[in-house]
């Protein structure tokens, strides 16, 4: 065993002359595990309720999703659009064509966006899985239907099954308004209220309204163009592996985003938001490692007699530091193996048990208890951290102060 580790082990457990030395020496530890525990759950925490917001948008978004680079729309029918379609990977393609317009129902109105999809939006998403109400049909022999956020059914005040269509106004493009009769610049299309979603975000809650491609396309004056295209991968493919393949396949004149991609902005908040809190709790870790600091002055100022004992023994300065400099490092050592344990321990049981309620009324939220979900990755960095904070608030008191008591 290291010489330098063997004593400074003796040292962290042996019984001390004062007892205000133990004390200190355990409050020391106390504080780091304290702030380990709180690091790994609140990292944690973010985890699962990134995992959450993602398993939300799944039920809407596509796996990968195909839009120009520039301008609003393109056409699906080029060889390289074709190549895509008949890679093995790609189990489905859907067409969509969205833009915004004005939704009318009676005395109500308000500015929407409309997502135009063809038969297979059905097959590329879990919409079924979030539907409140109703029944989700695009069109029949006779009407188009369209498919409503809850947010937009209840600003306009309409339900499934109201026998008045809406009516959706889109400014005629390529064309000036006529400012004598304004009503002349509009196309006008009309749809049926056929369901209701909910998705729980309030970007597709408030605004979205799905409805046939051909009622976007007569609304919105195109032939056979598209704003996008939507892709469902066969099971198993690796996303990001087709996505590079496409990109390949199509070149600079295309976007081709996964989930993470088509929602940027909110997981990119979100991982904001979780380094951040981060920080703030290194900031008390290491506030509550300045017990280091202290234990260690009075542990030096306690073993002056062992101290002049290895010096005559041959010990020269260097190895003496490196006693202290190993009990400074045990401390935050131990304390960020303990205070990991116990936070993956939590977790666990909050995973498995919901302990820490949302809230105290059921179904009140999307879910009754704080999401988990541990990652290696933050067990690593939480370590790190840890150790990195320790061996700093060793090494001063070591290499500053210690010049006085090891003369």
């Amino acid at each position: 065993m290291n010489f330098p580790f063997y004593i400074a082990r003796r040292y962290l457990f042996s019984k001390k002359s004062h007892n205000a030395i133990n004390i200190i020496s355990m409050v020391s530890v106390c504080g780091v595990v304290v702030a380990t525990i709180a690091l790994v759950c609140t990292l944690s925490v973010y985890n699962g309720f990134s995992d959450l917001v993602s398993s939300l948008f799944s039920d809407f978004d596509p796996e990968l999703k195909i839009t120009p680079r520039t301008g609003k729309v393109f056409d699906p029918g080029t060889v390289a659009i074709r190549q895509v379609k008949d890679l093995p990977e790609v189990a489905v393609v859907g067409e969509v064509l969205q833009d915004n317009a004005l939704v009318r129902y009676k005395e109500r109105q308000n500015i929407v966006v409309v997502k135009g999809v063809d038969d297979q939006f059905s097959r590329l998403t879990h919409i079924n899985d979030v539907l409140l109400d109703g029944e989700f049909i695009l069109q029949d022999e006779v009407v188009n239907y369209a498919t409503l956020g809850i947010g937009l059914a209840y600003s306009l005040g309409i339900n499934v099954g109201f026998v008045s269509p809406l009516e959706i106004y889109a400014p005629k493009r390529d064309e000036r308004v006529n400012m004598t009769n304004p009503a002349t610049s509009f196309n006008l299309e009309y749809a049926y209220i056929s369901a209701v979603f909910r998705l729980n975000q309030q970007v597709y809650d408030e605004d979205y309204m799905l409805v046939p491609i051909s009622l976007a396309r007569e609304l919105f004056r195109y032939e056979k163009e598209v704003s996008a295209l939507e892709l469902k991968l066969v099971d198993k493919a690796d996303v990001e592996t087709v996505k590079k393949q496409i990109r390949s396949l199509l070149g600079e004149g295309f976007v081709v985003q996964d989930r993470f991609e088509q929602q940027e902005a909110s997981f990119r908040m979100m991982q904001i938001e979780k380094w951040m809190t981060f920080l703030i709790l290194s900031f008390i870790l290491a506030i509550a490692l300045f017990n280091v600091v202290g234990s260690l002055c009075m542990l030096m100022i306690e073993k002056q007699g062992d101290v002049q004992t290895l010096k005559n023994m041959g010990a020269d300065n260097a190895l003496i530091r490196q006693v202290f400099l190993f009990e400074g490092w045990m401390i935050s050592g131990f304390g960020a193996i303990i205070g990991i344990g116990i936070g993956v321990l939590l977790c666990f049981l909050q995973q498995e048990f919901g302990l820490l309620q949302l809230g105290q009324t059921t179904d009140a939220f999307i879910i009754n208890a704080y999401p988990v979900r541990v990652e290696l990755g933050d067990i690593v960095a939480v370590f790190l951290t840890v150790v990195s904070i320790g061996f700093l608030s060793a090494w001063y008191p070591v290499r500053y102060l210690g010049k006085r008591w090891l003369q």
